[in-house]
């Protein structure tokens, strides 16, 4: 049985933090606002599987008014997740995301994340799909306010019916 979920994730830029993205810290002015270290690609991602299992999202998993999960490192996220579908008789098949953001360019970065992304999902590098995309400096991540990603996954069910 295969199962198909979507993810998204949204989290504005401010001064004083670090930018991380599909767990690569990716030099810039700016870092994302969150409990953790917001990283959006990630958090996109972890929506995405578990909504394909029909677990719930990342907020139920990790609320962001746990102090357990303050600062967190979001690669830690994205391997619990996994160990979730795993533990709930999933695999992951394969992922396929996109960064919305003005700046900084990505396109240097994209190969980083697939390695640190993909060992964290049980999946190989061919099955961990990054993009990353301008709003022609249209919205909240046109004007540099912010930056999104959306996230699509394929999880089979390991165990047999």
């Amino acid at each position: 049985m295969f199962r198909i979920g979507f993810g998204t994730d949204v989290h504005r830029l401010v001064a004083d933090r670090k930018l991380f993205l599909g767990g690569v810290e990716i030099p810039h002015s700016t870092g994302l606002l969150g409990h953790s270290d917001a990283d959006v690609l990630i958090h996109a991602i972890c929506d995405a599987l578990l909504g394909a299992a029909a677990l719930g999202d990342i907020g139920k998993h990790f609320p962001d008014t746990s102090a357990q999960f303050e600062g967190i490192d979001s690669k830690i996220l994205l391997r619990r997740t996994t160990d979730l579908l795993h533990e709930h008789g999933y695999v992951i098949v394969n992922v396929d995301a996109t960064v919305c953001a003005q700046r900084p360019r990505l396109a240097p970065y994209i190969d980083a994340m697939r390695a640190t992304l993909a060992p964290l999902m049980d999946i190989s590098i061919e099955a961990t799909s990054v993009k990353a995309t301008t709003t022609e400096r249209l919205g909240f991540e046109g004007r540099e306010e912010g930056i999104s990603a959306q996230a699509v996954a394929l999880i089979q069910s390991s165990i047999p019916y």
